[in-house]
C-alpha cells in the first residue's frame, strides 16, 4: 500500500497575507510553535486546529491541506548520453520491454519551451541501471515514443501527432543519422531518422541500416525526399555556383560533424571534384545541427554550408541544390505492434502532415508514409 503524506501550503498563504507565525497563532488561538510544526510538516494538526487555521486565513481546509502519495521509483537503463554522477531531469520511455532514461540537457531539454521532466536521476558510475524518482503520473510513461534525428520536420511531425492523439507523447532527441541509428541498435529509441547515401550501391540509408543493426530486423518508412545543397547569403555575395567554388580564396564554410548526412554529402562532392579537404577554408569549423549551419551563414560567420532547402527558406537564405536525399524513419519490426508507435506512424497519412511538410519547402512527399525498404536480421553472416 502506498504511503500518504499530509502536505500543506500554510507558509505560502500566510506570507502572501503579510503575517508572521505569531500573527497567525494569535488569530487561530494556538501557539507559534504549533504554526512552525505544521508548516515544516513535523506536526499533523487535529481537525479542530485545521478548522481554526482555515478560518483565520479565510480559506477552506482543503485549500490548506491535502494528502499526497509518495511517487514510486523506477529502475531504468541509462541512454548512452546520460552523464555520470549528476542529478538530472530525465524523460522515461518503454523501449523493447525495458525503461530507458534520456537526459533533458542541452538542446534536448527544449522545444521552444523547457520540457517538463518525468523524473530526477543520478547515474552512478559503474552502474548498469539508474534509479529514477518520478515527478509525474507513471501511467503517462507508457504512451511515450522516442524519436531521434536531425531534421526539423521530425519535431513538426511529433507536435502534430500529439494534437491528434492527446494521450501520445513524442520525445524528439537530436542526433545525426549515424548516431540515431546507433541509438536504435542499443535499444534507447523507437525510431531513427536518417538521410545517408551510399555511392557504391546508389542506395539511400539501407546499406547503413544493414551494417549497424546487424541482428535486428527493421523497416524503413519514408518521411520525405528533400533537397540538400549549399546555403549562401541573400544576393550570393561570393557568387558561388558549384561545390568547386568553395576552394576559392576568401570563401569560408561551416561544416557538420562526421556521421551526419550533410557532412557525407560535402565529403562526397569534394572527392568527386578531386578537391582536398584542406583546400576549403572552414572545413574544420564544426557545428552540430542544420539550424547552426544556417545561423553561421546568416550572420556572416561563414559564406556557405551544406543543409536543406527548407532550412534555407526558414532563414531567408539562398540555396544551391546538390542532391535529392531520401529521409527515412527506421523502426525495429518488434516495435511496430506497440500502440504508441502505431499511433505516431498512423499520422503520416494525414493530409495535415503532408501539407505541413510541403509548406516547409524543398520536400517531395510522394513517398511519405510508404515502406521503402525492409531489413532482415543477419543469420550466419547472411541476410535472411
Amino acid at each position: 500500500m502506498k504511503q500518504e503524506v499530509l502536505r500543506n501550503n500554510l507558509k505560502q498563504i500566510r506570507t502572501r497575507l503579510g503575517m508572521n507565525q505569531q500573527d497567525l497563532a494569535n488569530l487561530a488561538g494556538v501557539t507559534r510553535q504549533t504554526i512552525s510544526g505544521v508548516e515544516s510538516g513535523q506536526y499533523a494538526p487535529s481537525t479542530t486546529i485545521s478548522l481554526r487555521l482555515a478560518k483565520a486565513l479565510g480559506y477552506q481546509v482543503e485549500d490548506l491541506f491535502w494528502l499526497e502519495e509518495d511517487l514510486p521509483e523506477i529502475e531504468a537503463v541509462p541512454a548512452q548520453n546520460l552523464p555520470v554522477g549528476q542529478d538530472l531531469r530525465v524523460i522515461l520511455a518503454r523501449v523493447g520491454g525495458q525503461w530507458v532514461a534520456h537526459p533533458l540537457i542541452g538542446k534536448d531539454a527544449f522545444r521552444t519551451e523547457m520540457i517538463p521532466a518525468d523524473g530526477a536521476a543520478n547515474h552512478l558510475s559503474l552502474m548498469d541501471t539508474v534509479l529514477v524518482k518520478l515527478l509525474d503520473d507513471p501511467k503517462k510513461l507508457y504512451n511515450t515514443v522516442v524519436l531521434a534525428g536531425c531534421s526539423p520536420a521530425l519535431s513538426l511531425w511529433a507536435r502534430a501527432a500529439e494534437r491528434w492523439h492527446p494521450e501520445l507523447r513524442v520525445h524528439f532527441t537530436f542526433a545525426n543519422s549515424m548516431i540515431a541509428l546507433e541509438r536504435l541498435y542499443r535499444g534507447e529509441i523507437h525510431i531513427a531518422g536518417m538521410h545517408l547515401y551510399c555511392p557504391q550501391t546508389g542506395e539511400h540509408n539501407t546499406p547503413f541500416v544493414h551494417r549497424v543493426l546487424k541482428d535486428k530486423a527493421a523497416v524503413l518508412i519514408n518521411l520525405g525526399v528533400w533537397e540538400e545543397g549549399l546555403l549562401v547569403q541573400q544576393g550570393n555575395p561570393k557568387q558561388l555556383k558549384t561545390i568547386a567554388d568553395l576552394a576559392q580564396p576568401g570563401v569560408t564554410i561551416v561544416n557538420r560533424e562526421q556521421g551526419s548526412g550533410s557532412r557525407e554529402l560535402l565529403d562526397r562532392k569534394l572527392k568527386e571534384q578531386k578537391i582536398s579537404f584542406t583546400a576549403v577554408q572552414g572545413f574544420d569549423q564544426i557545428v552540430s545541427n542544420h539550424q547552426d549551419v544556417a545561423l553561421a551563414v546568416a550572420t556572416g560567420k561563414a559564406d556557405a554550408g551544406v543543409s536543406s532547402a527548407s532550412i534555407a527558406t526558414a532563414f531567408g537564405l539562398e540555396f544551391i541544390p546538390l542532391h535529392q536525399s531520401r529521409y527515412d524513419l527506421v523502426i525495429l519490426k518488434q516495435y511496430l505492434e506497440e500502440a504508441p508507435v502505431q499511433q505516431l506512424l498512423g499520422t503520416l497519412g494525414h493530409r495535415q502532415v503532408i501539407s505541413q511538410l510541403q509548406a516547409l519547402g524543398g520536400y517531395d512527399t510522394n513517398l511519405t508514409g510508404e515502406v521503402v525498404a525492409t531489413v532482415e536480421a543477419v543469420s550466419n553472416g547472411k541476410h535472411n
